[in-house]
Parts: structure tokens; sequence; C-alpha cells
């Protein structure tokens, strides 16, 4: 690992070097050379172009950013897609080929005006041969990528017809085959310039990849159950006892993420985090933390709003933007908002309206809850094995009904009833029989 230089990017910045021996080798040596890249370099060469995805597999997340020794090997890794992290490669231009072309010419077998040429571009072979007063017009080209074995094919056929006197070719295991095969080759090689251009081009990748994957997130969690409305006074023990229960949940989760949590008020909690963090937790953006563990462990439904931004004040204001787009839309997808305010997912298109649903079945099932119970004194509360037996179902499905109970603001989940027994604590839950009206409540 170099020094860093004044202005330059973080010197622990790795990049991963994928090509044949020979170019790996020579990128190892430029990028450790008079002007040294202040980045560490892994080494990842392979003998065939088609090895490039394994390579890039192996390195995993111990780089920050992907360098291919030619487009060749890049070309193979994307369409394989196990690119994910930045990546970029030595461009193969004109200047490489004016290279090959020079030591053509030292040969006197060769005629430079009289070659195969393999996945560079026409433009840049004909500006190549105006440049050194050549034509193309006994050039043949092959402009697309293909496995080493195609491309053999292709130079060795043209040679074998008396076409071209030499195959000049982009990728290594090309070469080895038809040099095998006695066909005259000459390899087109980066140049030393192009090399050290895009050594320090990944490495300005990585360093503001790190830098994106460091920004500050903020996390809105609000939970609707806790949120007190004239028709739902509950006493404050419940809801003090959910509320912890509440805050250990997230902060399990949150110690996954590295992330921290506090309090806002009676229904909401802010986590601040970094965006690889989230990014990982949430499958890249398109599953709101928190929501499924909070649902299985205590039933409640919570809502989520993710922000970044410039400033932490411009982070959460965006977090509370995306919370109330959540709340309006009722959907897990743009509950995150990028820096500029943007849906890092964008929400699906709004399906047609369909015929409206039947009234929901919650006060239906809270009645005939309450009307198994009977009149108490003490409030109604049930467990899924109890409820099932009183449903007539199974518990699993009891504590699904529960469960929508809760969602829908009928009932309270309490915390869980922690007994000597071994095995899951029973979940228990109080019914909200006031919402079925003054006869029922009693």
């Amino acid at each position: 690992m170099t020094a860093a230089r004044t202005g330059s990017v973080t010197p622990d910045l790795t990049i991963g070097v994928v090509g044949p021996h020979d170019l790996v080798e020579r990128v190892m040596l430029m990028g450790h050379g008079p002007t040294p890249v202040p980045s560490r370099l892994v080494a990842a060469a392979y003998r065939d172009e088609q090895e490039a995805a394994d390579k890039v597999v192996r390195l995993g997340s111990g780089v920050d950013v992907c360098l291919f020794a030619s487009p060749v090997p890049y070309d193979f890794a994307r369409k394989a897609g196990v690119l994910t992290m930045p990546a970029t490669y030595v461009p193969l231009n004109g200047a490489a080929l004016q290279g090959a072309l020079l030591r053509a010419s030292l040969d006197e077998r060769f005629d430079p005006s009289r070659v195969s040429i393999d996945v560079l571009g026409r433009a840049e072979v004909e500006e190549a041969y105006a440049e050194i007063n050549l034509g193309t017009e006994q050039v043949h080209l092959r402009e697309e990528a293909a496995g080493p074995g195609t491309l053999a094919a292709f130079h060795e056929r043209l040679w074998r017809r008396g076409a071209t006197t030499v195959a000049m070719t982009c990728v290594h295991a090309t070469a080895e085959r038809m040099e095998m095969a006695g066909v005259p080759t000459i390899r087109v090689r980066p140049t030393g310039a192009s090399i050290r251009s895009s050594l320090q081009t990944a490495a300005l990748l990585g360093a503001h990849h790190r830098l994106e994957e460091s920004q500050l997130v903020v996390v809105l969690v609000d939970v609707p159950t806790l949120r007190e409305t004239p028709r739902r006074v509950t006493p404050r023990y419940w809801r003090d006892e959910l509320k912890l229960a509440l805050h250990r949940v997230l902060l399990q989760e949150a110690h996954r993420m590295n992330a921290s949590v506090w309090p806002l008020d009676d229904h909401s909690y802010l986590v601040i985090a970094t965006r690889g963090s989230v990014t990982a937790s949430t499958e890249g953006f398109r599953t709101p933390p928190f929501v499924e563990r909070v649902r299985e462990e205590l039933g409640l439904a919570i809502e989520v709003g993710i922000g970044m931004g410039r400033t932490a004040h411009e982070a959460e204001n965006h977090a509370r933007a995306a919370l109330a787009r959540s709340q309006s839309s009722q959907r897990a997808q743009g509950f995150a908002l990028d820096r500029d305010g943007r849906a890092l997912v964008p929400a699906p298109r709004t399906p047609p309206r369909s015929q409206p649903q039947a009234k929901p079945k919650g006060l239906e099932i809270l009645a005939r809850l309450a009307d198994k119970l009977g009149d108490q004194e003490q409030p109604l509360i049930v467990d899924a094995e109890n409820a099932g037996k009183m449903l007539g179902v199974t518990p699993r499905t009891a504590r699904r009904l529960l469960r929508t109970l809760v969602e829908e603001g009928l009932a309270w989940p309490l915390p869980p009833n922690r007994t000597p027994q071994p095995g899951r604590p029973r979940q228990l839950y109080r019914l909200i029989v006031e919402k079925l009206g003054p006869a029922k409540a009693g």
C-alpha cells in the first residue's frame, strides 16, 4: 500500500485487477511505479477470458472496485451479472492498435495492410490506419466480442485462405490457440498511458462508491397502534410495556445494521445508519427494514420512511417525506428517498380501481370473541390457542386473525407471557371491545 498524497483518494482503497497474467502483472507494476495510485492492488489473473466472472466472484466484497485489463473480460463479467461493485477497464483504442501495427511492420513476413483484427471498433481501426497513411481495404475486422474459440476460427480461416498475413487479437486465450495452430499472431495490448489513466479512474470510482456507502441515512419508524386518538384510549401500563418490547426488537435489528435507535415520541423512533448497512439489510431498498421482524415478534404493523441528504437535517426531512408517502400509498416501494428527494425504488403503477371491497371482518371477529368471553369486569385478554377454540379455527389461523385485529386497532398485543416452561412464550392480546359501541363495551 502506498503513502497517500495531498488531496488523493483514501490509501486503504482496494482495487481488484482482473485479466491475463502478463497484463495483470503490468498493471500491478504501474500501480506501484514512480507515480503510484494511492490504493491497494489485488491480482486476479486467469488463463482464459471466460474465467473473468469467476475471478470477480472470488474477489467478492474484499475489493472496492474492479479494474479489467481489457474490455473483453469486463464484457464477460457484465453479461454474467456478477458485477456488484463499481468496475472499469483498460481501453484498447487506436494507440494500442498502432503499437501492434508497428510491431508487425518490423517483421518482413507481415503486411500491416493485410491483417485480421478482433474486438476493436471500425471507427478506431480506420482512424489508426489513416494516421499512418494506410488503407483498410484488405483489413478484416470482427467487432463483436466472442469466446476465444470463435475468434480464433475467424482469424485462422482468413489466414489459411491467404487473405491475411497476420492475426491481431485483443484476447489472450485466442492468441494462445492461434499460436498452437501455427497462425502468425500479434496481440493488441493497452498502452502505458491507458493503464495509468484507468488506474486513476478505478481509484476515483472506488472512492466515490465508498463515500456513497458511508453516507448518512435517517430511518423513521412509526407505530400506528401507539397513536392515541379520542376513540382509542388505552391504559398507560400496556402502552409502556409494548413500547419497551418494541424498543428491544428495534435495538436488536439495528445492532445488525451497525445503527443507533432513539425514541422520538410516544409512537415513533429515529434510526441513524449508513447507506451501505441499510442497502444490505433491505435487499437494495426493495423491502423496508424492521417491518417483518416486528410483525413476527409483536404482531404489530409499523410504517417506515428512509431519507438521505447532504446534511442530517435534510436526511431527516426526506425520511419524513418518505414516511408520509408510505402512509398514504400503503406500499413497500418508494419508502426511501435519496439526497435529491427522489424515490430510490420507483413505485409500481397504480392498478385500475376494482370493485369496492366488502367491509373488513375485524369488528365481526372482535364481536364473536367478546360474546364468547361474556361480561367481565377485567379487560378481555386472549391468546391464539384460546381464540382458536372460541372461533373454531386452528391456533395458527387464530394468530393471524389476532394480528389483523391489531393492525385495525381492535386489539393490543401485550408483552409475551414468560413462564418457566420451555418453548415459545404465549403472546397475549387485549381486545378493545370499546370499538363495538357502548352496549358491548359495558
